[in-house]
């Protein structure tokens, strides 16, 4: 006996031998009652208000004060109305009807109501009131909705429809159409007519015309989420491109640097007569280490270099050759004033070249944005820094100009350079027209008197 039992029973090394794999057809439609459930049963009674929402139409974003205010509950004013519409309907229709046309008005504008805080329990007793509408009402000639339970129905389906996704619509004509279809053939009564055909026919248009407005408007959602996105991503590559270039102009002014400190390094021990053993030893400690950052700073330019950028034949530039920048921009057409103040005195190469790429940049500005406008440069060496102020006048023929085909992201190089020496700079129209650049370039003291020394 106990070996027959044994015989019958899964092995115990393989617990998945009853398992049988399921159709894609049970699957399916295990899979659509379970959005069944999730979409019209699951919390079908949750309070789910609907919000105002912001005058954004056409009409209705010209709105202002108060008026605008009473625009944002313009979807909860057309829900009423269409309810109020529903109650009215079942008001006028006295086909024979016995009952009292308060009940059933009011039976019509309930769930049309109810949409705007429980749109999916609205569903449920939109069907419940056309059942009460249709059981005391003698209208046989509109079978089983009464026309005030007929307008209220799609009332209710367009609202839920609109506040909820496509997949919940779907469900809800195919139970329209059910409970249709049980109404016609079990509980007619004798009825010589019904109207479940046209209620399902006005209703899928509806869902229809509903579902695609959803689909375009998530469409488009995406579309400006994605639009965000690229123009997020184009920030931030502009933003490496600028700090790139910052990096691969600083490392010539920083190579020079420290060549000449590894020169300075292996000929410092042939000025002194006799140098004792550890001096030359820290001036080749010195040496290897000056040498050993140029070649870091060669491997950090391999890797911050783009793949046609080739090096210069010549030293970054500094405001010793900004006289040669202003002659080739009067050459160009723009009439330039050139203004110094202050005690001028060398600063750190850092420091004249971002003065050199700001004044630089903004001139080109002006040639792009304000053809044939002037110009003024204003460069002031002060105690703690130096300031510069580049300005320039409306153009001349506004009507003219052409969309500059520049990269459109000079203002962001400009505050990198700024933002890298710790500055304040500021960037905007004037009155009257025209633009302005002012910026302030901090210098430590002790490197101004080095400088002058």
């Amino acid at each position: 006996m106990t070996e027959t039992t044994q015989t019958h029973m899964t092995p115990p090394d393989n617990p998945y031998g009853a398992y049988r794999p399921r159709s894609p057809e049970f699957r399916a439609a295990m899979g659509a009652l379970r959005g069944l459930r999730e979409d019209l049963f699951q919390d079908a009674f949750a309070y789910r208000p609907l919000p105002p929402r912001e005058p954004d139409g056409f009409l209705t974003r010209r709105l202002t004060g108060r008026k605008r205010e009473y625009a944002a509950w313009r979807a909860h004013a057309l829900v009423v109305a269409g309810g109020l519409l529903a109650m009215l309907v079942a008001w006028v229709d006295d086909d024979g009807s016995t009952t009292t046309p308060v009940i059933c008005g009011l039976l019509a504008l309930v769930p049309v109501l109810l949409t705007l805080v429980r749109p999916v329990g609205a569903f449920w007793l939109s069907l419940v009131s056309t059942t009460l509408v249709a059981a005391v009402g003698t209208a046989w000639s509109n079978w089983p909705w009464l026309p005030g339970s007929f307008v209220s129905h799609l009332v209710v389906l367009t609202v839920v429809a609109i506040r909820t996704r496509p997949r919940t619509a779907a469900w809800m004509w195919l139970l329209t159409a059910a409970y249709g279809f049980v109404a016609e053939t079990a509980f007619s009564w004798g009825h010589s007519s019904n109207n479940v055909a046209p209620m399902l026919v006005f209703s899928a248009l509806a869902l229809l015309a509903v579902t695609v407005w959803q689909i375009r408007r998530q469409a488009e959602q995406e579309v400006t989420a994605q639009q965000t996105v690229t123009e997020h991503e184009r920030s931030r590559r502009t933003l490496l491109e600028e700090r790139t270039t910052i990096a691969r102009e600083l490392h010539d002014v920083v190579a020079h640097h420290m060549s000449v400190v590894a020169i300075q390094a292996e000929a410092a021990p042939y000025r002194v007569e006799n140098p004792p053993p550890e001096l030359e030893k820290a001036f080749a400690t010195i040496r290897e280490n000056a040498v050993a950052a140029l070649t870091e700073l060669r491997r950090v330019l391999g890797v911050v270099r783009a793949e046609d950028y080739e090096a210069p034949d010549t030293p970054q530039p500094t405001l010793a050759e900004l006289d040669a920048l202003l002659a080739n921009v009067r050459e160009a057409g723009l009439e330039v004033e050139k203004v110094v103040t202050g005690a001028v005195r060398e600063l750190p190469p850092g420091v004249e070249l971002s003065a050199y790429r700001i004044v630089q940049e903004a001139l080109s500005n002006t040639l792009r944005h304000a053809p044939g406008a002037g110009a003024r440069v204003e460069i002031g060496y002060v105690l703690g820094g130096l300031g510069l102020r580049i300005v320039n006048g409306p153009p001349p023929n506004p009507s003219l100009l052409k969309p500059s085909p520049g990269a459109g992201h000079g203002i962001t190089g400009m505050r990198e350079r700024v933002t890298m020496l710790n500055g304040e700079m500021t960037a905007d129209a004037v009155p009257g027209g025209g633009y302005e650049v002012t910026v302030f370039l901090p210098v430590a003291l002790a490197s101004a008197d080095e400088g002058g020394a």
